[in-house]
């Protein structure tokens, strides 16, 4: 999602076919936009709610549920901007100035990489924590995992810097004209729009990487740890075993969605011209756009804690429907 090519420009600079195949299109979109939106909203919103609770009768939380939480709170912030853009552009409203669009894009960007980032780290720290191998360097990452989860956040705040300035020169470029060459305003302009491209697709790409990383390290640390209890006759069948296919599903579900939101924000930037008006690329915007909403849902699932409250959660509303009737 470029914040001067495809964040700003989501619903409004695509040509469709018919008019009544236009206004389909926009009523089904409009309606995965706000299925995600409330399910996004629900989901993290509970993730939230269910950590401070636990935090509150504890005094205590986990890094995990640190990042969980945090995570939380990053999504609902992203979908409401995602939200508030589409709206903003859909219906032109007059309040929506170019001031005010560039503020939502600078909160976008925030909200963005803290998403992203967060939900690296979390990989990372199911990773360290249950991943089993004997080099050296794997055990001094794992009796340090929170200080390693600690760092890669930091590194995200230098990359999230970098990110905000050259999107803030790109915008001011674009919102300001400036006197002289006209040739060399234009060569300016797109060697910073080029930059700004850049550093976002790098911003997705980096932890996509890493997500990777810790996937197929956690597939080889369960191929071993099966390999080992065959050889030993124990089975497979065993607490370890159990926690390495929890993590498992937990990280593949987060790099699959990942790679989905990831080529939902790259084809948009880096598109040919003949690709300019293709309706393809709207759905594009929409996976973007489910995706914090779905890992969501899924991190309850996969999350003891969560799932028990979220059942319990049900069993309640199921109760108190059944007194209304």
């Amino acid at each position: 999602m470029s914040s001067n090519i495809t964040f700003g420009t989501f619903f409004s600079t695509l040509d469709f076919p018919p008019q009544d195949l236009i206004s389909l299109l926009q009523f089904f979109f409009s309606m995965l936009i706000m299925t995600g939106f409330i399910l996004g909203n629900f989901a993290n919103g509970f993730i939230a709610l269910v950590n401070c609770i636990d935090w509150i009768k504890k005094h205590k939380m986990s890094c995990a549920d640190r990042i969980l939480t945090a995570l939380a709170v990053s999504r609902i912030g992203l979908l409401w901007i995602i939200v508030l853009n589409w709206y903003a552009t859909m219906f032109n409203l007059p309040f929506y100035s170019s001031e005010v669009r560039t503020t939502v894009i600078i909160a976008w960007i925030i909200n963005h990489h803290f998403c992203l980032w967060l939900a690296t780290s979390l990989s990372i720290l199911y990773f360290l924590k249950i991943a089993n191998f004997s080099c050296l360097l794997f055990l001094h990452l794992k009796w340090r995992a929170e200080r390693v989860v600690t760092m890669i956040l930091w590194g995200n705040l230098f990359i999230l810097v970098c990110h905000l300035t050259v999107a803030s020169i790109d915008e001011k470029m674009q919102m300001n004209d400036y006197e002289g060459n006209a040739t060399w305003k234009t060569n300016l302009r797109d060697i910073v729009r080029l930059s700004n491209m850049t550093v976002l697709t790098l911003a997705n790409f980096i932890p996509l990487t890493m997500s990777l990383t810790a996937f197929l390290l956690l597939i080889f640390s369960l191929w071993k740890h099966l390999k080992n209890m065959q050889l030993s006759g124990k089975g497979t069948q065993d607490p370890s075993t159990e926690v390495h296919i929890r993590a498992m599903q937990t990280v593949i579900s987060f790099f699959l969605l990942f790679v989905i939101y990831f080529l939902a924000q790259t084809i948009p930037i880096w598109r040919p011209k003949t690709l300019q008006n293709n309706s393809f690329l709207t759905l594009c915007e929409v996976l973007g756009i489910m995706h914090p909403s779905t890992h969501s849902l899924i991190l309850i699932w996969g999350n003891k804690k969560l799932r028990q409250a979220f059942l319990s959660f049900l069993w309640q509303l199921r109760c108190w429907l059944k007194e209304k009737e």
